[in-house]
């Protein structure tokens, strides 16, 4: 990506412009990230499953680590994050997808570097070895770059390099 397009990737992150990816039906006991909700913006977490409960905790675009505890009702799930409890709305949160990926063999190391931002001007967080496996994806694409987490970091990669395990 040239360098004059990186202030509309960060003009699309901020708007909220980021497309999930297809995201999984809400899943009870699963990990869920906030999605559906502008950067400058928050999701609530309310006291009980209504828009005029009381608001416990505010949740950014992109917070994962958030747990659904039981059967939502109707469009609100009951949902933790090891410090607040709460409910939220169904629309913003989705799970993390069940699958792995890989490098594929024919991965550079320019495809191995994981990113702060989808962008290849971004700042390099670490690299990747070339036979890393266990990349866990995020519901996150943008214009080929896959939001993952792998061994404790977490940033984007461009999609062209990943595999799918079969997992």
């Amino acid at each position: 990506m040239p360098r004059s397009a990186l202030p509309l990737v960060i003009l699309a992150v901020f708007l909220g412009a980021v497309t999930p990816l297809a995201a999984d039906p809400v899943v009870k006991g699963a990990e869920h990230c906030v999605v559906n909700v502008r950067a400058d913006d928050r999701l609530n977490l309310r006291a009980a499953p209504r828009a005029e409960a009381a608001v416990r905790e505010r949740f950014a675009y992109g917070s994962c680590g958030i747990m659904v505890t039981a059967a939502c009702k109707g469009s609100w799930c009951p949902v933790e994050d090891g410090h607040h409890s709460g409910w939220v709305h169904r629309h913003y949160i989705a799970a993390l997808p069940d699958v792995e990926f890989c490098f594929t063999a024919a991965a550079s190391r320019e495809l191995r570097f994981l990113r702060a931002w989808p962008s290849s001007g971004s700042r390099i967080v670490t690299e990747l070895p070339a036979r890393q496996c266990g990349i866990r994806p995020l519901p996150y694409i943008v214009e080929g770059w896959q939001k993952a987490r792998v061994d404790g970091w977490e940033g984007w990669l461009l999609q062209a390099g990943l595999a799918h395990t079969g997992d």
